[in-house]
């Protein structure tokens, strides 16, 4: 996915005099730029391609932080990509797409989970490259917040936390905040293993004579559905709940506790 994704606020005046332009140093006057940097789990392509008109994550954050009337409005500006890890992010595009990006004032950044697989020596790079990055965005956005992330549930238990100890290490060496979203997202696991994840699942392994049943559903050569609706014919097929990135609901989980984040965060700053 190659589009930029934005969110905002369009009519706040009244919030934009009550807060100046101390608090935002963004593209609109008195809108908050905030950054989404991240893989598919960030940029939710699949989810677009089924529900287009979302609720997705950029706009999850930025109604519910809408819904604070105490707050300034906000932008936000998602750039995850599918499938990109930070080494691929700085030696690709991140000058064309990142470093011009205008007046942002927080950066999240959420990678890790491809890195695991495609950066050689792991262990010794990720970090390196998490500490690259960094000192990119302070040099491109010196007045920006950046905030690294934990990765949400998605690999084998030890694989997340051997990403997430590289995460929590490079926020401490760099004595930045943690937003540790993986612990809502597993809490929420709780009320149901696979209700944050859609199901993505090959054509060519469905039963030939349910082809014409799941017709509605394909994309792509696959099956995709956000929610459990298929489970009752599909559950018991190998890997049928094998994809794990987040559905609408998923990115919901992720948005909720991103807003929350930052609402005190950005209160503490208008004080």
């Amino acid at each position: 996915m190659t589009r930029l994704v934005y969110s905002g606020v369009m009519a706040f005046s009244a919030v934009i005099w009550l807060f100046g332009p101390a608090v935002a140093r963004a593209e609109h006057e008195g809108k908050l730029q905030i950054l989404l940097l991240g893989d598919s789990t960030t940029i939710g392509s699949v989810c677009r391609n089924t529900d287009p008109t979302g609720l997705h994550l950029e706009d999850v954050i930025r109604t519910l932080l809408a819904a604070e009337k105490d707050l300034p409005p906000t932008t936000v500006i998602n750039q995850g990509r599918d499938g990109e890890f930070i080494h691929g992010l700085l030696t690709g595009r991140y000058d064309k797409d990142i470093s011009k990006l205008p007046g942002i004032d927080y950066i999240f950044i959420r990678y890790g989970l491809n890195d695991v697989g495609k950066r050689e020596e792991f262990d010794t790079n990720f970090a390196k490259d998490f500490h690259e990055l960094i000192a990119r965005l302070r040099k491109d956005f010196p007045s920006a917040v950046i905030i690294p992330a934990t990765i949400i549930p998605y690999l084998a238990p030890e694989v997340d936390e051997r990403i997430n100890v590289q995460i929590r290490k490079v926020a401490e060496e760099e004595k930045l905040e943690l937003f540790d979203v993986y612990s809502r997202y597993k809490s929420e696991l709780g009320h149901g293993v696979n209700l944050l994840n859609y199901r993505r699942y090959p054509l060519s392994k469905i039963p030939e004579t349910k082809h014409e049943f799941v017709k509605p559903f394909v994309r792509g050569g696959s099956v995709v559905v956000m929610d459990n609706r298929l489970d009752a014919h599909f559950r018991d097929l190998p890997g049928w709940f094998g994809d794990r990135h987040p559905n609408l609901a998923g990115y919901h989980v992720i948005g909720d506790e991103t807003a929350k984040f930052l609402a005190a965060r950005i209160r503490a700053k208008t004080k």
